[in-house]
Protein backbone atom coordinates (compact mmCIF):
# COMPACT_ATOMS: atom_id res chain seq x y z
CA UNK A 1 0.00 0.00 0.00
CA UNK A 2 1.06 3.49 -1.02
CA UNK A 3 2.38 5.60 1.78
CA UNK A 4 0.18 8.67 2.63
CA UNK A 5 1.23 11.95 1.71
CA UNK A 6 3.28 13.65 4.85
CA UNK A 7 1.16 16.28 5.87
CA UNK A 8 3.42 19.06 7.55
CA UNK A 9 2.44 22.53 9.24
CA UNK A 10 0.58 25.03 6.35
CA UNK A 11 2.09 28.49 6.02
CA UNK A 12 -0.59 31.21 4.57
CA UNK A 13 0.56 34.30 3.54
CA UNK A 14 -2.36 37.13 5.09
CA UNK A 15 -2.73 41.12 4.63
CA UNK A 16 -5.09 43.06 6.26
CA UNK A 17 -4.84 46.96 5.52
CA UNK A 18 -7.23 48.32 7.89
CA UNK A 19 -9.37 47.96 11.44
CA UNK A 20 -12.39 46.32 9.76
CA UNK A 21 -9.79 43.89 7.58
CA UNK A 22 -8.09 43.30 11.35
CA UNK A 23 -11.17 41.92 12.59
CA UNK A 24 -12.06 39.61 9.97
CA UNK A 25 -8.60 38.47 9.48
CA UNK A 26 -8.55 37.19 13.32
CA UNK A 27 -11.51 35.60 13.37
CA UNK A 28 -10.65 33.61 9.82
CA UNK A 29 -7.50 32.72 11.32
CA UNK A 30 -8.96 31.61 14.82
CA UNK A 31 -11.24 29.33 12.95
CA UNK A 32 -8.34 27.77 10.74
CA UNK A 33 -6.78 27.06 13.29
CA UNK A 34 -9.28 24.90 14.78
CA UNK A 35 -8.47 22.99 11.53
CA UNK A 36 -5.12 22.96 11.20
CA UNK A 37 -3.48 23.74 14.59
CA UNK A 38 0.11 24.07 13.45
CA UNK A 39 -0.93 26.27 10.90
CA UNK A 40 1.38 29.82 10.35
CA UNK A 41 0.79 33.13 9.19
CA UNK A 42 2.77 35.99 8.17
CA UNK A 43 2.03 39.25 6.19
CA UNK A 44 0.69 42.04 7.54
CA UNK A 45 -1.83 42.54 10.42
CA UNK A 46 -3.40 44.56 13.20
CA UNK A 47 -3.73 44.00 16.91
CA UNK A 48 -6.46 41.24 17.10
CA UNK A 49 -4.02 39.02 14.16
CA UNK A 50 -1.06 39.57 15.95
CA UNK A 51 -3.13 38.02 18.64
CA UNK A 52 -3.69 34.97 16.87
CA UNK A 53 -0.22 34.49 16.22
CA UNK A 54 1.10 36.09 13.39
CA UNK A 55 4.43 37.57 11.85
CA UNK A 56 3.44 41.14 10.76
CA UNK A 57 6.39 42.48 8.35
CA UNK A 58 4.75 46.17 8.20
CA UNK A 59 2.57 47.84 10.41
CA UNK A 60 -0.85 47.69 9.20
CA UNK A 61 -1.04 51.53 9.85
CA UNK A 62 1.46 52.21 6.75
CA UNK A 63 -1.20 51.15 4.91
CA UNK A 64 -4.12 52.75 6.32
CA UNK A 65 -4.26 55.81 3.76
CA UNK A 66 -7.70 57.34 2.90
CA UNK A 67 -8.57 59.67 0.34
CA UNK A 68 -6.97 60.12 -3.27
CA UNK A 69 -4.21 63.35 -2.33
CA UNK A 70 -2.98 61.27 0.72
CA UNK A 71 -2.54 57.89 -1.45
CA UNK A 72 -0.68 59.88 -3.70
CA UNK A 73 1.47 61.57 -1.33
CA UNK A 74 2.01 57.86 0.43
CA UNK A 75 2.24 55.84 -2.77
CA UNK A 76 6.11 55.41 -3.05
CA UNK A 77 6.12 53.78 0.38
CA UNK A 78 3.27 51.66 -0.36
CA UNK A 79 4.88 50.29 -3.03
CA UNK A 80 7.78 49.60 -1.43
CA UNK A 81 5.65 47.22 1.22
CA UNK A 82 3.90 45.29 -1.53
CA UNK A 83 7.41 44.99 -3.43
CA UNK A 84 9.39 43.85 -0.75
CA UNK A 85 5.91 41.48 0.44
CA UNK A 86 6.06 39.51 -2.97
CA UNK A 87 9.37 39.26 -2.83
CA UNK A 88 8.82 37.26 0.44
CA UNK A 89 6.56 35.54 -0.44
CA UNK A 90 8.01 34.18 -4.08
CA UNK A 91 11.53 33.63 -2.24
CA UNK A 92 9.54 31.46 0.36
CA UNK A 93 6.07 30.29 -1.20
CA UNK A 94 2.74 30.13 1.03
CA UNK A 95 0.98 27.48 0.74
CA UNK A 96 -2.25 30.50 0.10
CA UNK A 97 -2.16 34.01 0.51
CA UNK A 98 -5.16 36.00 1.34
CA UNK A 99 -5.78 39.18 0.40
CA UNK A 100 -8.47 40.82 3.05
CA UNK A 101 -10.24 43.91 1.13
CA UNK A 102 -8.07 46.83 0.22
CA UNK A 103 -7.99 45.76 -3.24
CA UNK A 104 -6.23 48.67 -4.74
CA UNK A 105 -3.08 46.66 -2.50
CA UNK A 106 -4.02 43.43 -2.14
CA UNK A 107 -4.92 42.80 -5.89
CA UNK A 108 -1.69 43.50 -6.99
CA UNK A 109 -0.29 40.80 -4.49
CA UNK A 110 -2.55 38.02 -5.57
CA UNK A 111 -1.83 38.82 -8.84
CA UNK A 112 1.79 38.23 -9.01
CA UNK A 113 1.35 35.40 -6.87
CA UNK A 114 -1.42 33.46 -8.60
CA UNK A 115 0.98 34.12 -11.70
CA UNK A 116 4.09 32.13 -9.82
CA UNK A 117 1.08 29.26 -8.83
CA UNK A 118 0.38 30.47 -5.26
CA UNK A 119 -3.19 29.77 -4.46
CA UNK A 120 -4.92 33.06 -4.00
CA UNK A 121 -8.02 34.16 -2.07
CA UNK A 122 -9.37 38.03 -1.57
CA UNK A 123 -11.64 37.88 1.01
CA UNK A 124 -14.59 40.41 0.89
CA UNK A 125 -15.39 41.37 -2.72
CA UNK A 126 -14.13 45.14 -4.54
CA UNK A 127 -17.60 46.66 -5.27
CA UNK A 128 -17.38 46.35 -8.68
CA UNK A 129 -20.94 45.40 -9.07
CA UNK A 130 -21.47 48.88 -7.92
CA UNK A 131 -18.87 50.98 -10.44
CA UNK A 132 -15.84 50.41 -12.41
CA UNK A 133 -16.93 47.07 -13.76
CA UNK A 134 -13.91 46.79 -15.76
CA UNK A 135 -11.92 45.49 -12.55
CA UNK A 136 -13.52 41.99 -12.80
CA UNK A 137 -10.99 41.03 -15.41
CA UNK A 138 -8.58 42.26 -12.94
CA UNK A 139 -9.62 40.03 -10.11
CA UNK A 140 -10.41 37.31 -12.56
CA UNK A 141 -6.65 37.09 -13.31
CA UNK A 142 -5.43 37.42 -9.14
CA UNK A 143 -7.72 35.35 -6.98
CA UNK A 144 -8.44 31.43 -6.90
CA UNK A 145 -11.26 32.40 -4.67
CA UNK A 146 -13.44 35.23 -4.12
CA UNK A 147 -14.93 34.93 -0.31
CA UNK A 148 -18.59 37.03 -0.50
CA UNK A 149 -20.07 38.54 2.15
CA UNK A 150 -23.48 39.78 1.03
CA UNK A 151 -25.39 37.74 -1.07
CA UNK A 152 -26.00 39.91 -4.34
CA UNK A 153 -22.58 39.50 -5.35
CA UNK A 154 -22.69 36.16 -5.84
CA UNK A 155 -24.54 36.24 -9.49
CA UNK A 156 -22.54 39.18 -10.58
CA UNK A 157 -18.95 37.60 -10.06
CA UNK A 158 -20.52 34.06 -11.40
CA UNK A 159 -21.34 35.53 -14.24
CA UNK A 160 -17.78 36.81 -15.41
CA UNK A 161 -16.49 33.22 -14.45
CA UNK A 162 -14.72 34.70 -10.91
CA UNK A 163 -14.82 31.42 -8.07
CA UNK A 164 -17.09 32.88 -5.47
CA UNK A 165 -18.25 31.93 -2.39
CA UNK A 166 -20.51 33.70 0.13
CA UNK A 167 -19.82 33.21 3.48
CA UNK A 168 -22.28 35.73 5.04
CA UNK A 169 -21.18 38.78 7.40
CA UNK A 170 -18.97 38.63 10.46
CA UNK A 171 -21.67 41.53 12.34
CA UNK A 172 -24.48 39.23 11.46
CA UNK A 173 -22.73 36.67 13.53
CA UNK A 174 -22.12 39.25 16.48
CA UNK A 175 -25.15 41.32 16.70
CA UNK A 176 -27.88 39.68 18.53
CA UNK A 177 -30.91 38.24 16.63
CA UNK A 178 -33.14 40.35 19.09
CA UNK A 179 -31.90 43.46 20.54
CA UNK A 180 -32.65 44.52 23.74
CA UNK A 181 -34.19 48.42 23.69
CA UNK A 182 -34.30 48.33 27.28
CA UNK A 183 -31.07 47.17 28.29
CA UNK A 184 -29.73 49.99 25.80
CA UNK A 185 -31.71 52.71 27.13
CA UNK A 186 -30.32 51.62 30.56
CA UNK A 187 -26.81 51.67 29.37
CA UNK A 188 -26.94 54.68 27.70
CA UNK A 189 -28.85 55.92 31.46
CA UNK A 190 -31.58 57.64 29.44
CA UNK A 191 -35.22 57.72 30.11
CA UNK A 192 -37.62 58.23 27.59
CA UNK A 193 -41.78 58.22 28.46
CA UNK A 194 -43.48 55.08 28.13
CA UNK A 195 -45.10 56.15 25.17
CA UNK A 196 -42.50 58.79 23.99
CA UNK A 197 -40.18 57.72 21.09
CA UNK A 198 -36.08 58.34 20.85
CA UNK A 199 -34.32 58.86 17.48
CA UNK A 200 -30.77 58.02 17.06
CA UNK A 201 -28.87 60.29 14.31
CA UNK A 202 -25.25 59.07 13.01
CA UNK A 203 -24.15 62.10 10.56
CA UNK A 204 -20.84 59.77 10.11
CA UNK A 205 -17.79 58.65 11.40
CA UNK A 206 -15.52 61.41 9.28
CA UNK A 207 -15.58 64.93 10.32
CA UNK A 208 -16.16 65.16 6.50
CA UNK A 209 -19.12 63.93 6.95
CA UNK A 210 -20.33 65.16 10.22
CA UNK A 211 -19.14 68.65 8.60
CA UNK A 212 -21.60 68.25 5.67
CA UNK A 213 -24.72 66.52 7.30
CA UNK A 214 -24.27 67.21 11.17
CA UNK A 215 -26.34 70.26 10.35
CA UNK A 216 -28.68 68.82 8.44
CA UNK A 217 -29.49 66.45 10.31
CA UNK A 218 -29.79 68.71 13.32
CA UNK A 219 -32.32 71.27 11.53
CA UNK A 220 -34.52 67.76 11.05
CA UNK A 221 -34.43 67.08 14.74
CA UNK A 222 -35.94 70.27 14.96
CA UNK A 223 -38.46 70.22 12.13
CA UNK A 224 -39.35 66.95 13.61
CA UNK A 225 -39.88 67.87 17.38
CA UNK A 226 -41.64 70.83 16.78
CA UNK A 227 -44.34 68.43 15.67
CA UNK A 228 -43.70 66.00 18.03
CA UNK A 229 -42.57 67.52 21.09
CA UNK A 230 -41.66 64.60 23.43
CA UNK A 231 -38.84 63.27 21.14
CA UNK A 232 -35.55 61.98 22.70
CA UNK A 233 -32.74 62.05 20.54
CA UNK A 234 -29.07 60.68 20.92
CA UNK A 235 -26.08 61.12 19.40
CA UNK A 236 -22.60 59.14 18.94
CA UNK A 237 -19.55 60.85 18.33
CA UNK A 238 -16.70 59.09 17.04
CA UNK A 239 -13.89 61.06 18.34
CA UNK A 240 -13.42 63.96 20.88
CA UNK A 241 -12.98 65.98 17.63
CA UNK A 242 -16.60 65.42 16.52
CA UNK A 243 -18.19 65.45 19.52
CA UNK A 244 -16.97 69.20 19.58
CA UNK A 245 -18.33 69.95 16.31
CA UNK A 246 -21.67 68.47 17.21
CA UNK A 247 -21.78 70.40 20.33
CA UNK A 248 -20.67 73.54 18.40
CA UNK A 249 -23.19 72.41 15.75
CA UNK A 250 -25.80 72.30 18.47
CA UNK A 251 -25.24 75.69 19.94
CA UNK A 252 -26.39 77.14 16.18
CA UNK A 253 -29.42 75.29 16.90
CA UNK A 254 -31.50 77.66 18.94
CA UNK A 255 -34.63 75.28 20.11
CA UNK A 256 -33.87 72.16 20.04
CA UNK A 257 -33.37 70.09 23.07
CA UNK A 258 -33.43 66.73 24.42
CA UNK A 259 -30.09 65.84 22.78
CA UNK A 260 -27.83 63.63 24.35
CA UNK A 261 -24.14 63.11 22.75
CA UNK A 262 -21.92 60.41 23.31
CA UNK A 263 -18.82 59.33 22.95
CA UNK A 264 -18.91 56.18 20.66
CA UNK A 265 -21.32 53.86 21.37
CA UNK A 266 -23.29 54.16 18.03
CA UNK A 267 -24.52 50.73 18.32
CA UNK A 268 -26.17 51.02 21.58
CA UNK A 269 -27.78 54.29 20.30
CA UNK A 270 -29.25 52.42 17.74
CA UNK A 271 -30.36 49.73 19.49
CA UNK A 272 -31.85 52.12 22.18
CA UNK A 273 -33.55 53.95 19.19
CA UNK A 274 -37.19 53.52 17.74
CA UNK A 275 -36.34 54.69 14.30
CA UNK A 276 -32.57 56.56 13.00
CA UNK A 277 -31.53 59.35 10.42
CA UNK A 278 -28.05 58.20 9.81
CA UNK A 279 -25.21 58.45 6.63
CA UNK A 280 -25.18 55.56 4.08
CA UNK A 281 -21.96 53.26 4.91
CA UNK A 282 -21.63 50.47 7.29
CA UNK A 283 -23.93 52.31 10.02
CA UNK A 284 -26.98 50.98 7.44
CA UNK A 285 -26.00 47.67 7.81
CA UNK A 286 -25.75 47.96 11.89
CA UNK A 287 -29.44 49.69 11.64
CA UNK A 288 -30.66 46.80 9.49
CA UNK A 289 -29.40 44.25 11.94
CA UNK A 290 -30.84 45.90 14.83
CA UNK A 291 -33.92 45.48 13.26
CA UNK A 292 -34.15 49.82 13.29
CA UNK A 293 -36.52 51.25 10.33
CA UNK A 294 -34.12 54.25 9.05
CA UNK A 295 -33.53 57.00 6.58
CA UNK A 296 -30.51 57.04 5.07
CA UNK A 297 -28.49 60.03 3.22
CA UNK A 298 -25.53 60.38 1.59
CA UNK A 299 -23.44 63.93 0.88
CA UNK A 300 -19.90 64.43 -1.25
CA UNK A 301 -18.27 67.17 -2.96
CA UNK A 302 -20.21 68.18 -6.16
CA UNK A 303 -17.01 66.57 -8.15
CA UNK A 304 -17.16 63.43 -6.61
CA UNK A 305 -21.40 63.20 -7.06
CA UNK A 306 -21.00 64.22 -10.71
CA UNK A 307 -18.29 61.05 -11.17
CA UNK A 308 -20.77 58.77 -9.26
CA UNK A 309 -23.77 59.81 -11.48
CA UNK A 310 -21.43 58.66 -14.24
CA UNK A 311 -19.56 55.43 -12.70
CA UNK A 312 -22.36 53.90 -10.19
CA UNK A 313 -24.18 51.21 -11.69
CA UNK A 314 -26.73 50.17 -8.98
CA UNK A 315 -30.13 51.63 -8.31
CA UNK A 316 -29.44 52.54 -4.59
CA UNK A 317 -27.00 53.13 -1.82
CA UNK A 318 -28.00 51.91 1.35
CA UNK A 319 -26.76 48.63 2.13
CA UNK A 320 -30.36 47.59 3.34
CA UNK A 321 -31.40 48.12 -0.30
CA UNK A 322 -29.08 46.84 -1.87
CA UNK A 323 -29.79 43.17 -0.07
CA UNK A 324 -33.42 43.32 -0.63
CA UNK A 325 -32.86 43.93 -4.20
CA UNK A 326 -35.49 46.80 -3.62
CA UNK A 327 -36.55 50.21 -2.32
CA UNK A 328 -37.08 49.06 1.59
CA UNK A 329 -36.05 52.27 3.17
CA UNK A 330 -35.65 55.65 2.00
CA UNK A 331 -32.39 57.16 0.68
CA UNK A 332 -31.41 60.88 -0.03
CA UNK A 333 -28.26 62.05 -1.85
CA UNK A 334 -26.77 65.40 -2.70
CA UNK A 335 -29.56 68.47 -3.13
CA UNK A 336 -32.35 66.00 -1.57
CA UNK A 337 -30.92 65.41 1.61
CA UNK A 338 -32.15 68.10 3.29
CA UNK A 339 -34.48 68.87 6.49
CA UNK A 340 -37.99 69.68 4.03
CA UNK A 341 -37.47 65.66 2.68
CA UNK A 342 -35.93 64.19 5.85
CA UNK A 343 -37.95 65.22 8.32
CA UNK A 344 -41.30 63.87 6.73
CA UNK A 345 -39.66 60.62 5.37
CA UNK A 346 -38.69 60.38 9.59
CA UNK A 347 -42.02 62.00 10.64
CA UNK A 348 -44.06 58.63 8.70
CA UNK A 349 -41.56 55.89 10.05
CA UNK A 350 -42.78 57.50 13.89
CA UNK A 351 -46.08 57.55 13.34
CA UNK A 352 -46.95 54.44 11.30
CA UNK A 353 -46.53 51.55 13.64
CA UNK A 354 -47.46 49.06 10.50
CA UNK A 355 -44.69 50.09 8.48
CA UNK A 356 -41.90 50.03 11.84
CA UNK A 357 -43.00 46.46 11.72
CA UNK A 358 -42.94 45.71 8.35
CA UNK A 359 -39.24 46.86 8.07
CA UNK A 360 -38.32 44.86 11.29
CA UNK A 361 -39.91 41.85 10.02
CA UNK A 362 -37.47 42.58 6.49
CA UNK A 363 -34.64 43.08 8.52
CA UNK A 364 -34.84 40.25 10.62
CA UNK A 365 -34.93 37.44 7.35
CA UNK A 366 -32.30 39.70 5.99
CA UNK A 367 -30.48 38.85 9.36
CA UNK A 368 -31.04 35.34 9.24
CA UNK A 369 -29.65 35.42 5.78
CA UNK A 370 -26.52 36.71 6.33
CA UNK A 371 -25.88 34.75 9.66
CA UNK A 372 -24.14 31.81 8.27
CA UNK A 373 -20.90 31.80 10.81
CA UNK A 374 -18.90 33.66 8.33
CA UNK A 375 -15.34 33.06 9.69
CA UNK A 376 -16.10 29.50 10.42
CA UNK A 377 -17.23 29.13 6.32
CA UNK A 378 -14.18 31.25 5.18
CA UNK A 379 -12.09 29.03 7.05
CA UNK A 380 -13.45 25.80 5.62
CA UNK A 381 -13.43 27.21 2.02
CA UNK A 382 -9.87 28.11 2.27
CA UNK A 383 -9.16 24.95 4.02
CA UNK A 384 -10.48 22.91 1.29
CA UNK A 385 -8.54 24.95 -1.64
CA UNK A 386 -5.72 24.44 0.24
CA UNK A 387 -6.07 20.46 0.41
CA UNK A 388 -7.05 20.88 -3.44
CA UNK A 389 -3.88 22.75 -3.91
CA UNK A 390 -1.54 20.02 -2.40
CA UNK A 391 -3.77 16.85 -3.07
CA UNK A 392 -4.20 16.03 0.25
CA UNK A 393 -6.97 14.10 2.05
CA UNK A 394 -9.45 15.78 4.17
Amino acid sequence: MADMPERRSLRVGIIAGEVSGDYLGAGLMRELQALEPEIQFEGIGGERMLEQGMTSHHPMESLSVMGLFEVLKHLPGLLRIRADLVQRFLQNPPDVFIGIDAPDFNLGVESRLKAAGIPTVHYVSPTVWAWRQGRVKTIRRAVDLLLSIFPFEVEFFQRHAVPVTFVGHPLADEIPLEPDQIAARQALEIVVEPDGMLVALLPGSRMSEVTKLGPVFLQTARWLQERQPGLVFVIPCATDRIRQAMEEQLAAEPGLDNVHLYRGQSRLCMEASNAVLLASGTATLEAMLYKRPMVAAYRVSGMTAWLARRLVKVPHFAMPNLIAGRHLIEEFAQEQAVPEQLGPAMLRLLEQSETRADLRQAFADMHRQLRLDASRQAALAVHQLLLSARKLPA
